[in-house]
């Protein structure tokens, strides 16, 4: 394990791994060029190492340059000019091998691609040490690779994480944090919004309720939001697929987070299925459904005790709160179902002081993090 900065990163790709694949990569240049005097540039900064291995592997005569995409202040335009700076010499009718030590998302190629264009080269390939697929976007074939990798944050052999990291002989990739995420439940009056406040302060995690990314989206009118209110103006349910969008952008507002606490959703095992599509997007996944657990006749009494001084309705009239009980028993059914049989659920007793159920949760939490 290593930390650069404020990151830590863990060993990934081994220098033997880098040798062999290189030694392979090598090969079949060696094999595609060896009638021709190809030019080897080499992207700056990050291809110094590989493209100095590459070089002393080929056995044929060659010429190398290492360029820099650059810009400068167009003279008959405005906007900057892409150019390659360390190109010394003409390429025009020259066959060309940029070498790159990464190809993500393909914008720097495109640029070059571009001035080579402009160069009139008679052809050019790419060589990278490593090529992410996932993020590639672009139409120009990649055609000499060393590794097919996730679209991970990796450092070493040239790559740096704010200028450090460009000197290791081997790959680290950055320490991926283990993400606790919560589908917390609980009956009315069971305290659950109470826990919940607690829950995101003592493990930093995000809290996000169905019902309060409703109202921040509809009142700040954002597309998801009018879209919302579209069906419920109609009284016609909410379509799931319009809930999780506004939860994916919830998750991809809090990037980087510990975790998440969703409150109000799933209700359904559809959305249950939803969510675990959005989570394993992210590389995570429900950590587990937590449900506080407490007798109706506890619940009644509760809430009608605050209905005393919350002002709420639902909470002054016995039949509407033993009926919310039981509606929240029947969409809770199906989940703890579903949640049982990946062995994700947990039931947790809901008597007692704030601070003793409290710690039960925590157990359980603390558990789930083990």
């Amino acid at each position: 394990m290593i930390k650069l900065h404020d990151l830590e990163f863990e060993p990934y790709i081994s220098e033997e791994e880098i040798n062999a694949a290189i030694d392979k990569l090598a090969q079949e240049l060696n094999k595609d060029y060896r009638d021709v005097t190809p030019v080897f540039l080499g992207v700056l900064n990050g291809s110094f190492m590989f493209a100095s291995e590459v070089i002393k592997r080929f056995s044929g005569d060659c010429e190398v340059s290492f360029v820099k995409l650059g810009s400068y202040q167009g003279t008959q335009t405005t906007g900057n000019v892409k150019t390659l700076l360390g190109l010394n010499q003409s390429l025009k009718g020259k066959e060309v091998i940029l070498l790159e030590d990464i190809v993500d998302t393909g914008n720097t190629l495109e640029e070059i691609n571009e001035i080579l264009e402009k160069e009139e080269v008679r052809n050019y390939e790419v060589a990278s040490l490593f090529y992410k697929p996932e993020a590639y976007k672009k139409n120009f074939e990649i055609k000499y690779k060393g590794f097919e990798i996730p679209n991970k944050f990796i450092v070493g052999y040239g790559l740096d994480y704010d200028g450090l990291g460009r000197n290791l002989t081997q790959i680290y990739k950055r320490k991926e944090k283990i993400m606790t995420n919560l589908v917390l439940f609980g009956p009315p009056g069971a305290g659950k919004g109470t826990q919940a406040d607690i829950l995101k302060e003592k493990y930093k995690l995000v809290h996000i309720s169905t019902g309060d990314v409703f109202r921040y989206n509809i009142k700040n009118e954002t597309e998801l939001g009018l879209s919302a209110k579209s069906y419920m103006d109609k009284g016609q349910l909410v379509p799931d697929e319009v809930t999780i969008k506004m939860l994916n952008a919830e998750v991809d507002k809090n990037e980087g987070a510990n975790g998440f606490i969703f409150d109000g959703f799933p209700r359904t095992k559809a959305q249950a299925d939803a969510l675990a599509e959005l989570l394993e997007s992210k590389n995570t996944e429900v950590t587990g459904m937590i449900a506080l657990e407490v007798e109706d006749e506890v619940l009644v009494k509760r809430l009608l005790e605050r209905g005393k001084t919350s002002g709420r309705k639902d909470d002054a009239d016995e039949n509407v709160i033993r009926n919310r009980i039981k509606v929240y028993y029947d969409e809770t059914a199906v989940l703890k179902e579903y949640y049982k049989k990946q062995d994700k659920y947990y039931g947790v007793n809901g008597v007692g002081s704030i601070e003793e159920i409290n710690q039960r949760l925590s157990d359980v939490i603390n558990k789930l993090q083990d």
